[in-house]
Order: C-alpha cells, then sequence, then structure tokens
C-alpha cells in the first residue's frame, strides 16, 4: 500500500471530523478547513491508488514476460516434436514435398541470366 493512500486517508479523516465540528459549533472558517483538508485527504488517496494499480500493471506485464520467455523453449521444443511426429506419421508425403522444394530451388538457382535485346 502506497503512502499517499495512508496518508490521504488520515487527512480525509481528520477533515471529515473538523468539518462536523465546525458544523456543529456553527464555525464557518472551522467547517470550510476541515472540508478543503477532507478533499485534499480524498484526492491524495486517489492518488496512492493510481500509483498502486500502475505498479500492479507493471508486475504483472513484467511476470507475464517473463514466463513468456521462460517456457519458449518448451514451445519450440513441442512444436519441433509435433513436426517430427507428423513427417513419421506421412513419410511418403514428407519426401515428395521435401523433394519438390528441391527440384524448386534447384531450377530457381542454376537458371542461366536473361540477356538483354
Amino acid at each position: 500500500m502506497d503512502m499517499d493512500r495512508i496518508s490521504g486517508s488520515v487527512k480525509d479523516f481528520t477533515g471529515e471530523l473538523e468539518g462536523g465540528v465546525g458544523d456543529i459549533a456553527g464555525d464557518a472558517r472551522t467547517e470550510g478547513a476541515g472540508r478543503a483538508r477532507e478533499a485534499t485527504g480524498a484526492a491524495q488517496n486517489l492518488y496512492g491508488q493510481a500509483k498502486d494499480a500502475a505498479r500492479d500493471a507493471t508486475d504483472a506485464a513484467v511476470s507475464y514476460a517473463k514466463d513468456a520467455y521462460e517456457n519458449s523453449g518448451d514451445t519450440l521444443r513441442e512444436g519441433s516434436q509435433a513436426i517430427a511426429k507428423k513427417v513419421q506419421d506421412n513419410l511418403l508425403g514428407s519426401i515428395l514435398i521435401a523433394g519438390a522444394i528441391g527440384f524448386a530451388l534447384a531450377l530457381w538457382t542454376t537458371r542461366p541470366p536473361q540477356r538483354r535485346r
């Protein structure tokens, strides 16, 4: 919990108390000062809440990024294993696809350059 929240709550409470005392005593100056302190305390409390929310969001984002980084190796390993299983399950199709890719690359790289006319 942020210190602004604690300090704001204390100011809010004392301002409310001072405003009530001023109202009961009929002293407009004391009541006004109390209401002003109450408003200041409420604003400070809200500021502290915003700081806490920003801190929590930052901590959550850092935690999420750290988890994603730590699990990236597992995801890559699982993907490689899934591809290997697909190749083993469909060996003939995999060989044909690899051959077609090799043939296309060979044609692409050995094509003679075109001459300008």
